[in-house]
């Protein structure tokens, strides 16, 4: 019934299997692979007819995490996996990047990839999996696809490049001191397609090392998708790329001139505008069936590419007239909105983000329902990219896969300079508007993101800027790297390259290649460039942040106490009781871990006070010998009960409470009365003694005579 194939091979410390022809047998291509005890299935299928009129290229990439796969059971009323995840958009971002660019030029039939994860062992991430497990099912599947590919991800402990670090040790890299690097590389045999990263102020040559380690790790695995496919792919899909270099030629002799001339508008509106003349007026030059010609656009969009490509490699000269190195002018502003926490406005040319810092306490934090567990992050960063950033008109919904992408690139930049939980005991959400765009808006919420942070008085360790960087490579070898790219030179280029750090080192990296050929001497000169840019816009933005922000007045003060954990039954109390009381009493929000961290915050300075003085009543023992304020609870004949440490009683014995004879605790006291006692001691039974005569009633001050007859 199967005509099962399957390959094996040792990779690092796992080994990785991959099978074909038992499952899904009527998709194109199906395969599951697995490393170590995690598997995932990918399949593929497309369609053998292109839509017509379709002028792009419809792949689509699903990525699931199915709860079985760990053995747990989903959270939430239904119990079923729902909407996809934050990791789930990622990856299928992370699996859609390398391909996209490998299908063949002019396939516009539409592709579906879906990968499932199908057993997880909580060591090997399934992400690298689900996208070698693709690349093997459209490698098998007929569809024109120029691969396979592979990828791996690769830490950095102690100066050596680690291969598929265990999930565990890629978990909150912030407060995990050795490990400086989480990095994920997909290519070809040839070249490097991919690369993301989170890292920790990584110098250039150590984060090209670790693309030139992960590029070496996955050839192997590609070599191990090649024999799979000579042994079970399906007979190529018969496709051939339409020819339109005769309609080509029509369209460059009608608009060249004029597409040239727009392009020499520095101003994105009126260039925009310039374009769209030019290209009416080409398309008014051409006849009826020439109008109907479904290459049409494609050979407009040539025209495009060759005018700007030739111009940047052939003379240097760039859309705006800029030098291929040079930053966009830079405005950057805090402090705008006068009820926020922190606020900056970082502008770059055409590119502006308005980014607003939020401090909370622990009830502010995100739980994280994943696979391998739970766990809580007290840093968050929403991207928000409306239609109107760039001028259109256009439908607003839930944030889609491209603002989730951006806004996590924007985090991996940030994350490694925040303080730690224990330094600095807030919740920090930073929220980017993009109000412009014109060219990298991820990286000016990078730079508005540390602004921001900085004017909230978030104490980072150092400011991060990121830059975009360009590549335009021709055939016979020649390149231009650009700094700073506006959008035309990202869509019409070869590379988008971001780069992001302080002025030590790398944060965060992330490249897309359209092409093959990007050597490591080429990503070496752009990653000098990028920092040349960087360290140029860290410049900019120091300007504006002359000192630390001071904490905005809206914002809750928390401060951290220590208590033994066999003392945080009593704070909380049966049933909650005292910790209810302590909120009810001071104002104060409370927080308290499993570990005896408890976290105190309040706008108010005095409701933090009152509540870490009512919780350390609670867990603390009163000092023998110290001055405390205390309430007359109760009088008796021999003397005067008063509450002096939070629930805690003492007996003032009636020779204590004043320096003359009394013939009853009421001729001096009643009860309620507020007064200064003295902790003289325990007695044999344990009981308190306390003094009022050796203490100044009205400053709480020891008196000194009577401390000499005391020491008598």
């Amino acid at each position: 019934m199967f005509n099962v194939t399957t390959k094996s091979m040792q990779w690092g410390q796992e080994t990785l299997t991959l099978e074909t022809g038992k499952v899904a047998r009527q998709a194109d291509g199906s395969v599951i692979a697995t490393l170590g005890e995690t598997s995932v299935m990918a399949n593929v299928t497309f369609a053998k007819v292109a839509k017509p009129g379709q002028d792009f290229f419809p792949l689509t990439v699903h990525y699931q995490e199915k709860y079985y796969a760990a053995g747990k059971v989903p959270g939430g009323f239904f119990k079923r996996e729902a909407r996809p995840s934050e990791k789930e958009t990622l990856t299928a971002r992370l699996i859609d990047r390398p391909i996209r660019p490998l299908f063949a030029p002019g396939f516009k039939n539409e592709v579906l990839v879906m990968c499932t994860v199908l057993s997880h062992d909580l060591v090997n991430d399934p992400d690298i999996v689900a996208m070698i497990a693709t690349s093997a099912a459209l490698t098998i599947s007929g569809v024109p696809f120029m691969g396979p590919i592979a990828g791996c991800r690769v830490g950095f402990v102690d100066g050596e490049y680690i291969l598929n670090p265990e999930v565990k040790d890629m978990q909150d890299l912030r407060n995990n001191p050795d490990q400086r690097l989480d990095l994920v590389v997909a290519g070809t045999r040839d070249a490097v397609m991919m690369v993301e990263s989170e890292a920790y102020e990584l110098s250039e040559a150590e984060m090209l090392g670790a693309v030139t380690f992960a590029h070496e790790q996955i050839k192997p695995v590609i070599d191990l998708i090649v024999s799979l496919a000579e042994e079970a792919a399906k007979e190529p899909f018969d496709f051939q790329p339409p020819d339109y270099s005769a309609l080509y030629e029509i369209v460059k002799g009608l608009g060249e001139d004029k597409m040239r001339a727009a392009y020499a508008i520095t101003d994105k509106q009126e260039r925009v505008t310039a374009l769209a003349a030019a290209k009416a007026d080409i398309k008014a030059g051409l006849s009826e069936e020439q109008l109907e010609d479904p290459n049409l656009d494609a050979a407009i969009k040539k025209l495009e590419s060759a005018v700007l490509r030739g111009d940047v490699v052939k003379h240097g000269r760039r859309i705006d007239g800029r030098a291929l190195d040079k930053v966009r002018p830079i405005e950057c502003e805090v402090g705008l909105l006068p009820r926020t926490h922190g606020s900056a406005l970082f502008t770059r040319g055409e590119t502006q983000a308005l980014v607003v810092t939020t401090l909370g306490t622990g009830d502010d934090e995100q739980i994280i329902d994943a696979l391998h567990g739970n766990s809580r992050s007290n840093f968050l960063l929403h991207y928000n990219f409306p239609p109107y950033s760039v001028g259109e008109a256009g439908r607003v919904g839930p944030p889609g896969r491209r603002e989730i992408g951006h806004g996590k690139l924007a985090w991996r930049a940030l994350q490694a300079v925040l303080p730690a939980p224990t330094d600095f005991p807030y919740t920090i959400r930073v929220v980017s508007e993009i109000t412009e765009s014109n060219g990298s808006s991820s990286m000016a919420s990078v730079c508005g993101g540390s602004l921001s942070m900085m004017d909230a008085g978030v104490p980072l360790k150092a400011p991060v800027a990121g830059v975009a960087m360009g590549l335009v490579l021709e055939e016979d070898g020649t390149f231009a790297i650009l700094t700073d790219i506006l959008g035309d030179e990202d869509h019409l280029g070869d590379m988008d390259f971001k780069v992001a750090g302080t002025e030590k080192g790398i944060t965060s990296l992330q490249m897309d290649i359209k092409v093959a050929g990007i050597t490591p001497e080429i990503m070496e000169k752009a990653l000098a460039q990028a920092k040349e840019g960087r360290l140029h816009i860290l410049g900019e933005m120091s300007k504006a942040l002359t000192s630390a922000g001071e904490f905005s007045v809206h914002a809750p003060r928390i401060e951290t106490m220590q208590i033994p954990t066999d003392k945080i039954r009593e704070v909380i109390g049966s049933g909650g009781k005292v910790i209810r009381e302590i909120v009810e009493v001071s104002g104060a929000k409370v927080d308290i871990n499993d570990d005896g961290t408890i976290k105190i915050a309040s706008p108010n300075g005095d409701a933090i006070k009152k509540a870490y003085d009512m919780i350390w009543s609670i867990v603390a023992d009163p000092e023998e010998g110290k001055i405390y304020k205390g309430k007359v609870v109760k009088l008796v004949d021999f003397g005067a009960f008063v509450n002096f440490f939070g629930k805690r009683d003492g007996l003032v014995h009636v020779s204590q409470i004043c320096g003359k004879r009394l013939n009853h605790p009421s001729d001096e006291l009643k009860e309620g009365q507020e007064v200064w006692v003295k902790l003289l001691g325990f007695d044999d039974r344990g009981k308190v003694r306390l003094s009022m005569k050796v203490v100044d009633q009205e400053t709480g001050e020891e008196l000194k005579r009577e401390k000499e007859e005391v020491e008598e």
